[in-house]
C-alpha cells in the first residue's frame, strides 16, 4: 500500500503542489502539463505482458530508458521545454521509487 500510495503521489499530487507553489499565475495550465507527463507511460503497451508489478520500468521502456531521461534533462535548459522536462522527471521520479520498493533492481 505505500508503494502504490508513494508511486501515485508522485504521479499525481507533486505536479499539483510544484504548480500551486512555484506557478502561481498560470497554476492550472502548468499543472495540466505537469501530469501530462504519465504519457510516457505509453511505451508499456510494447512490452509483454503489458504490467509486471514486480518489473523496474527504469531502463526497460523506451521512454524509460537512461538516453531518454539525458534528453528529459536536457528539455530544462530551454524556456519552451522546461516544463515537459520537469513533467518527464517527475515521471522518472515515481518509477525510480517504484523500482526501490521492488528490491532497487534497475535493469
Amino acid at each position: 500500500m505505500i508503494r502504490f500510495i508513494a508511486h501515485y503521489g508522485i504521479h499525481f499530487i507533486l505536479p499539483l503542489v510544484i504548480a500551486y507553489f512555484f506557478f502561481k499565475e498560470n497554476r492550472w495550465q502548468v499543472a495540466l502539463i505537469l501530469l501530462l507527463g504519465i504519457v510516457l507511460d505509453i511505451d508499456h503497451l510494447l512490452a509483454n505482458p503489458i504490467f509486471d508489478a514486480s518489473r523496474c520500468s527504469i531502463n526497460f521502456h523506451p521512454l524509460h530508458s537512461y538516453w531518454a531521461i539525458i534528453l528529459y534533462v536536457l528539455l530544462l535548459f530551454f524556456r519552451k521545454s522546461r516544463l515537459w522536462g520537469i513533467s518527464f522527471l517527475i515521471h522518472m521520479l515515481a518509477d525510480v521509487v517504484d523500482c526501490l520498493f521492488i528490491g532497487g533492481k534497475f535493469n
